[in-house]
């Protein structure tokens, strides 16, 4: 496994092995298939200025990686998505296309930029796969009694490894 993030001039460095960069590849690959370019109306103005419907996505991925902003006021919460949804997604997407861009194996030197990308990529696959397997504050508790022969162990260790190289990367940025 790799050493993690490091900092290397302005900007930060890792070492990825073949398997390490398949697994990110693979991972921000599935985020940015699911997080497709926000839907607009058919107004001109709508199209043009990236106003969506307002409506919130039924997939809980999909949810939890575009909350609502407001728990109490639904109608508040669909106003505001519908003006900030298309532009999220759409930095989400870049974010993604960073990481792939740069994630192969061997030594990566990244800017600050680039590593601030991955940190925000790395955030959504740590979310999207957090709420696929139920994750909670437990499971760092969950994991030491658990036995390498749980089914789902090898998807909770991934987790764990992505949860590494954010605070790793966010160490080697600050």
């Amino acid at each position: 496994m790799s050493a993690g993030f490091t900092a290397a001039g302005e900007g930060v460095s890792i070492t990825l092995d073949a398997g390490e960069a398949s697994v990110l590849s693979s991972l921000v690959s599935q985020i940015l298939g699911l997080v497709e370019p926000g839907v607009t109306g058919d107004d001109p103005l709508e199209r043009a200025l990236g106003i969506g419907s307002g409506s919130a996505p039924s997939d809980p991925v999909l949810a939890r990686l575009f909350p609502s902003a407001y728990a109490e006021d639904e109608k508040a919460s669909e106003e505001f998505r519908r003006y900030t949804e298309a532009t999220l997604r759409e930095g989400k997407r870049a974010d993604a296309q960073t990481l792939l861009d740069t994630a192969e194996p061997g030594v990566l030197k990244l800017t600050p930029e680039q590593g601030q990308a991955w940190l925000r990529a790395l955030n959504d696959v740590r979310l999207a796969l957090g709420v696929r397997l139920g994750v909670t504050e437990q499971i760092h508790d969950e994991m030491a009694e658990m036995s390498e022969e749980d089914p789902r162990y090898p998807a909770l260790a991934i987790y764990e490894w992505l949860t590494y190289l954010q605070d790793t990367l966010v160490r080697a940025l600050w």
